[in-house]
């Protein structure tokens, strides 16, 4: 009886927490790159605008009378610059001759990261040594960009424009962070969602063929799966299982028939021995009718003794405890002796045919075994057989044939004519037997490295082959 382990999970929830967490890993990393990459881009671009915007404000300072109104229209523009940006503060813009002294006074305003605003005084020294025009420099403390481009009046140099603004400031992409955030996390739930509807649409069949497997179990065979998925696996595993479904309904039949079946064959010949033996013992018969009432008491015996010892050599070769002697054998010698000693031992005469290669083959193998597989062949055969048929046997160099012009096997039973105890509707009106012949043939051929197969059958007859090597179709 199988027990449920606490570690069990069911595949729905296994799958979808292991999607969930790596999907939140994938979403993670991509986030942090996300966020390093818009804030690397946020940061070059507002650089450049700000390279525009002193080169722009260079131009018009040349142009300009150098005046307040000029420097409130400046102010406006950095603001405006500001706003397209998307920055908190403006950025802080110097005017300053060559010697880096400012020489704009418009109204004071706060400066990059919030210190004081332009005043009369100095740009930051390095700012003007530098020959880089974008630096990074620090300023009480703060991190601060600054942008310089020369100021050009007639064509010379008189001074430096200067647009500073503070680090933090240029990389604060804090609205583009939150978008980000909730595209990731629409796409987490989104992809979630997706993958757990899925997997439960997959899991369905399965769980659909766990359901009916435990019924199986239970030994109830009554299911109903849906066998037209469009998954190839899964229609695969459907299929097999509604197959296997049907094969075990089968052998449950066959078994009950077997018990059915080897209690009347083994029953039979023990109560036609047993009134034989009755009817001498009291007198009731006598003279030469007692004779032949012994006769037929002797074939009932031999009858018994040789289903037993099918029994008992088909349960000692499934144990394994059968002897395979190989041995080299002329196949062509081999092949005619055993048709030969078989075709002597029938009642009434056979037309058999041997056909044999020009050549010679021999084989490692068994002969005694080879001979048990041939017999059972050519007796089935046999018993399959219309008046005035035929029994053929071919030999080639990978195979033996035996061909019949009988009644052949219906192809509703062509697939169970090797399954243990199994017998024909027609074979058990004729014969009485145990339905071992085949399957322990099968076993035989394979014990000496071949298989034995059903090659074809039709009205027009059967043909069984033992197939060495790679030829077995």
């Amino acid at each position: 009886m199988f027990t449920k382990s606490k570690k069990q999970t069911t595949l729905l929830r296994y799958w979808t927490t292991r999607y969930l967490i790596t999907l939140i890993a994938g979403l993670t990393l991509l986030a942090a790159g996300s966020m390093w990459w818009i804030k690397q881009t946020t940061l070059e671009n507002r650089l450049n605008l700000m390279e525009y915007l002193a080169v722009e404000t260079a131009d018009r300072v040349a142009q300009s009378n150098n005046n307040d109104d000029d420097f409130d229209r400046f102010d406006r523009r950095l603001e405006e610059r500001a706003r397209i940006l998307q920055m908190e503060n403006q950025p802080q813009l110097y005017i300053t001759d060559l010697d880096g002294n400012v020489l704009n006074a418009g109204p004071p305003h706060r400066g990059p990261g919030g210190g004081p605003g332009r005043t009369a005084g100095q740009a930051p020294p390095e700012v003007i040594e530098r020959e880089d025009t974008v630096q990074e420099i620090e300023v009480n403390g703060v991190d601060v960009y600054a942008v310089k481009t020369p100021l050009t009046v007639d064509d010379r140099q008189t001074g430096w424009v200067v647009v500073m603004q503070s680090k933090a400031d240029l990389t604060n992409v804090d609205q583009e962070y939150r978008l980000l955030i909730i595209l990731l996390v629409g796409l987490g739930l989104l992809g979630w969602i997706v993958i757990y509807f899925l997997s439960k649409k997959i899991l369905k069949p399965i769980q659909d063929v766990a359901q009916a497997a435990a019924k199986v179990r239970e030994g109830d065979y009554d299911i109903t799966l849906d066998t037209d998925p469009r998954e190839l696996e899964i229609y695969e595993l459907v299929t097999s299982f509604k197959e296997m479904t049907n094969r075990l309904i089968q052998l449950e039949q066959m078994r009950a028939e077997l018990l059915a079946g080897v209690t009347h064959d083994l029953k039979t010949p023990v109560t036609s021995i047993s009134g034989l033996v009755q009817a001498v013992r009291d007198g009731i018969v006598t003279g030469e009718e007692r004779q032949e009432f012994l006769d037929i008491t002797l074939k009932e015996i031999q009858r018994l003794q040789t289903m037993i010892a099918d029994l008992l050599d088909f349960n000692s070769l499934a144990a394994g405890a059968f002897t395979i002697r190989n041995e080299n054998c002329n196949m062509n010698k081999l092949i005619q002796e055993i048709s030969r000693q078989w075709q002597v031992t029938q009642n009434e005469p056979v037309d058999l045919k041997v056909i044999m290669p020009d050549h010679p083959i021999n084989k490692m193998t068994d002969p005694l075994r080879l001979q048990q597989i041939m017999i059972n062949l050519l007796n089935n055969s046999y018993q399959a057989l219309w008046k005035g048929g035929s029994i053929t046997i071919i030999l080639s160099d990978a195979r033996i044939d035996v061909k019949d012009t009988g009644s052949g096997i219906p192809e509703a039973e062509q697939a169970y004519v090797f399954e243990r105890f199994f017998r024909g509707e027609k074979k058990k009106l004729k014969v009485r037997g145990l339905g071992l012949g085949l399957p322990f043939s099968k076993m035989l051929a394979r014990a000496l490295g071949a298989d034995l197969i059903l090659k074809e059958s039709s009205h027009q007859g059967t043909t069984f082959s033992v197939v060495w090597d790679k030829a077995k179709r």
